[in-house]
Parts: C-alpha cells; sequence; structure tokens
C-alpha cells in the first residue's frame, strides 16, 4: 500500500486528504480505527522521538503527543510508590508499560485524548492503561495478541491502532507545501549524544552521569517539540514542556510551572485527597489541578467539593507550596535555542534546576552564564540548534 485516504484534513473542510508515499510502500500498517489527519502527524513525530530515546539510551521509551508536542515523554525506569500514586497505576508494569505511565503522568491535563508512541512492542500492560484513559491512538513497532484484543475495544471498537516499520528509515531530502509553494529541505538526521555535552562553560563541572542522561532526554524531545520550546527532565521522564511560545522566558516559565506542579502532586496534602466513589478520571486529574492552583475555591466551596472529594481537603497555601517546591532539586532543563537573558536560568533554578543544556551563541552568554555560576549550576553548550516546525 502506497496510499491511505483520510477523512479530513487539520479540520473537516480540508478535503481531499491522504498521506502517501511518491516511492515504495508507506511503512505502517492500520490495524484498527481510522487515523486523520493530525493523528498521523502526531503519529510520526512522536515514534521519532521514542526511537531516538531508545537508540539514545538502550531504555524502552513512550511519549504522549498533543497538537504535534509532547505532553510528555519518558524511559521506561521501574516505578517508585509515591510515582504509581501520582499516576494511578497498579504495581508490577512491564519496562514499556512503566514509560508509558511516566510519559502520560508527567502532565495528565495535556495528556487528556493524546496520541500514544512506544519504541517496543505494545503488551498487555500498556493496554491495560489505555483502555481507561482517553486517548485517540497508538503507534508502535509491533503489538502482543492480547494487546490488540484489548485496544480494539477502545472508543466502541475505533481506537486508532498504527503499526510502524521499525527498519523505516526517510528519504535524506524533506518536502512540504505552504500556500502552494514547494520548501525542501535535509530531513534532521542529528544524532544526540554525549559528545554534545563536552563544552562545560560554567564553574561547577560536575556532570553526573543521570544528569547526562537527562539532558540527553531533554534535547531529544526537543528535537520534535514545536518552538520555541524549553523542557524540564528529572530522572529520565519529562516533567514540563513548555512548546510553541514566541518569548523563550515564556517557555521557560510554562514548563516550569508544568514542572511544579509535577512536583506539587507529591505532596502530602495532595497525595491523601480522598475521591467520591465512581469518579471519572478526568474529572478527577482536573480536580486536581484546580486544588493545586490560585482557583483552588473554584472546588472547595461549601456545596461544591462535595462533587468531588468524601471528605473536604484542606486548602493547600501558597507559603506550603512555596516551602514544598523549594525542596525540589536534580533537575535538568534544556532549551532548543540559546537563552539570550539571565532571567531564564533565573526562572529554573526555582523549580530544582541544577543543570542546563542549551545551545549557547547569545551575545548575552557572559551573564547567563555568570547567572547559572551565581546558583552552582553545571551548563553545558551544544552549539546545535533544536527547531521544529
Amino acid at each position: 500500500m502506497n496510499e491511505l485516504e483520510l477523512k479530513y484534513g487539520c479540520n473537516p473542510n480540508q478535503k481531499p486528504s491522504r498521506i502517501f508515499m511518491e516511492q515504495g510502500e508507506l511503512p505502517i500498517v492500520v490495524r484498527n480505527g481510522r487515523p486523520g489527519y493530525i493523528n498521523f502527524l502526531d503519529a510520526f513525530n512522536s515514534w521519532q522521538l521514542v526511537r531516538e530515546l531508545k537508540q539514545a539510551t538502550g531504555y524502552p521509551a513512550a511519549a504522549s503527543f498533543k497538537h504535534v508536542s509532547p505532553a510528555g515523554a519518558a524511559l521506561g525506569y521501574p516505578l517508585s510508590d509515591t510515582e504509581k500514586a501520582i499516576y494511578f497505576v497498579p504495581d508490577g508494569l512491564s519496562p514499556i508499560a512503566c514509560a508509558y505511565a511516566r510519559a502520560r503522568g508527567a502532565d495528565r491535563l495535556c495528556s487528556y485524548g493524546d496520541w500514544v508512541a512506544l519504541s517496543d512492542v505494545c503488551d498487555a500492560d500498556v493496554a491495560r492503561l489505555l483502555a481507561v484513559e482517553v486517548s485517540d491512538g497508538i503507534i508502535a513497532p509491533g503489538y502482543t495478541e492480547e494487546a490488540l484484543s484489548i485496544l480494539k475495544t477502545k472508543r466502541k471498537g475505533g481506537y486508532n491502532v498504527v503499526e510502524i516499520d521499525p527498519n523505516y528509515e526517510p528519504k535524506p531530502i524533506e518536502r512540504r507545501d505552504i500556500f502552494g509553494i514547494t520548501f525542501e529541505q535535509g530531513h534532521n538526521d542529528l544524532k544526540i549524544d554525549e559528545s554534545l555535552l563536552q563544552n562545560l562553560v560554567t564553574e561547577n563541572k560536575a556532570l553526573t552521569d543521570e544528569a547526562k542522561r537527562d539532558m540527553i532526554v531533554a534535547l531529544i524531545t526537543l528535537k520534535y517539540t514545536q518552538s520555541n520550546s524549553v523542557c524540564y527532565v528529572k530522572n529520565g521522564q519529562t516533567i514540563g514542556v513548555g512548546a510553541g511560545q514566541q518569548s523563550r522566558i515564556h517557555c521557560t516559565r510554562l514548563a516550569g510551572q508544568k514542572a511544579d506542579n509535577w512536583y506539587l502532586r507529591q505532596h502530602p496534602k495532595a497525595l491523601g485527597l480522598q475521591f467520591v466513589d465512581g469518579i471519572r478520571r478526568p474529572d478527577r486529574d482536573n480536580a486536581i489541578d484546580i486544588y493545586l492552583s490560585d482557583e483552588y475555591e473554584d472546588i472547595l466551596a461549601d456545596g461544591v467539593w462535595q462533587n468531588t472529594f468524601k471528605v473536604k481537603p484542606e486548602v493547600l497555601t501558597a507559603e506550603e507550596k512555596k516551602a514544598w517546591i523549594a525542596t525540589q532539586s536534580g533537575v535538568t532543563v534544556g532549551s532548543d535555542a540559546f537563552f539570550p537573558f539571565g532571567d531564564n536560568v533565573e526562572r529554573a533554578r526555582k523549580s530544582g534546576v541544577q543543570y542546563i543544556v542549551q545551545p549557547g551563541g547569545s551575545i548575552r552568554d557572559d551573564h547567563v552564564i555568570d547567572t547559572a555560576n551565581k546558583y552552582g549550576i553545571v551548563m553545558a553548550f551544544t552549539g546545535v540548534r533544536l527547531f521544529h516546525h
């Protein structure tokens, strides 16, 4: 098959729509459902991300994509008891299922209705996680029969399941038409590995193996995130992604806010929330988000909280949140282009950032380095920009 007709393009009025190969066959097989135009944009971007994470680290990898950017990406490390609690997953998950639990758990609100990518064969553990989540579809290099039977029950049998040839490589030149004009460029085949992390420009050069791994996770994630973009990573998973912002400081703030929220979900008060029986998962996730925000009164008001909680929660005060976030540490932040001002470093360190990886090349690099030195942060300049559009 070298062509697949789609229902419509980005919007229902954009017809006709299809994906096709000018030469050869499509490297995918639709195992279930009818994926659309945006589904395939997410599928092919997310597949490249997880494939490169697996190649670079040797660990199974997963991503949760929304609108052509990752809401989360992660390696398949075992889950701690706290992670199981905040991601709402059971014990004994396979490595690839752990990867997806961590990828979706990074930002559950943004992962609502996600597209899933797996570096490895989808097993029943992943399928059972997806069975109870709102998700649009999945791409993987294969599926066990049990996993496929579970996935085919989702969305009244219409869940999108795509299998991709893991050996497929794209042509070295890529093209696309915009406004009737054809753009052409070389495929971004930049290999991201430890060789990009040699130029440590700060006084502190104590770059641990764990931090190197997290820098690689950040850079590969940024390679497939709509620019401008900034990514916070801890222990092999993204904990905050800021995508598509016109200002880099806004990327840093947005991603930092998400990283703070991820960490606040581990606060004892958040872990102790008692939800009413039968609450829908999206309603629970939304309730947690509101509870942790400055709009907590919207869900804790008398006559309102009873719809969500068995017991009225104590307010998590601004002072408590600030004190809790101050205990965060060991976080890595990556940027797809240089930090033009030290304010990005100032914001990042408030979310426990101790390591920064960025291209460098700003006329204010000295100021950015001085700011990092002020906080003892280790910073690497890669010399490589990772814009993605």
